[in-house]
């Protein structure tokens, strides 16, 4: 009984729930829910208002570095300085316009697995709108209060995850140019 006691103990940490996660999700992806269903606000406003949030409750440096996979290590101090504004600009205009898709009023909090202490992924589901609740899980990393979103899956596809692999893909069929890459999602962003 105590090895199948001990043996057992590890899966259980890991997929223990986190409160404070939970409630930083809760509070802050509400916020963001609020914004994007305000009728009272014009489209500008909206975008100035996610943006803010964007600062508040991401780690949007730790998402850029993510984003560029194996190249994160061998971009250019002025490539970077390149691509940061422009992968900005593209990854607020995706998290906006699939986050506006849901037309949700309501967030609710389903639980959560820590993968380890300070990184938990929260369910969530959004509610209202007239429609079926749509699932959404929010990879956070900190720890106590202070926790900020570095990833959202939305049905079942990773933002970001999605985004490394086509970024990565996309430098690597470009022979290692990024400059390839930082173009193309320029592009994007003004459509």
């Amino acid at each position: 009984g105590l090895a199948a006691a001990a043996a057992a103990q590890p899966a259980a940490r890991r997929s223990a729930r986190n409160p404070q996660a939970e409630a930083f999700v809760e509070v802050q992806a509400q916020k963001v829910l609020s914004v994007l269903a305000d009728r009272s606000l014009s489209v500008a406003q909206k975008q100035q208002a996610f943006r803010r949030l964007i600062d508040q409750i991401a780690d949007v440096p730790k998402i850029t570095n993510f984003v560029l996979g194996k190249y994160a290590r061998t971009i250019t101090p002025a490539e970077r300085a390149r691509f940061n504004p422009v992968f900005r600009a593209y990854a607020e205009n995706v998290y906006q316009s699939r986050i506006s898709e849901f037309r949700g009023e309501t967030l609710k909090v389903t639980g959560s697995v820590a993968r380890t202490p300070g990184d938990v992924v929260v369910a969530s589901l959004v509610l209202g709108g007239g429609r079926d609740p749509i699932p959404v899980s929010w990879r956070v990393l900190g720890g106590g209060v202070a926790w900020k979103v570095v990833d959202v899956q939305i049905r079942g596809v990773w933002l970001a995850i999605t985004q490394q692999q086509d970024f990565v893909s996309t430098i690597d069929n470009a022979g290692g140019d990024i400059s390839v890459l930082i173009a193309q999602l320029q592009r994007n962003s003004r459509t």
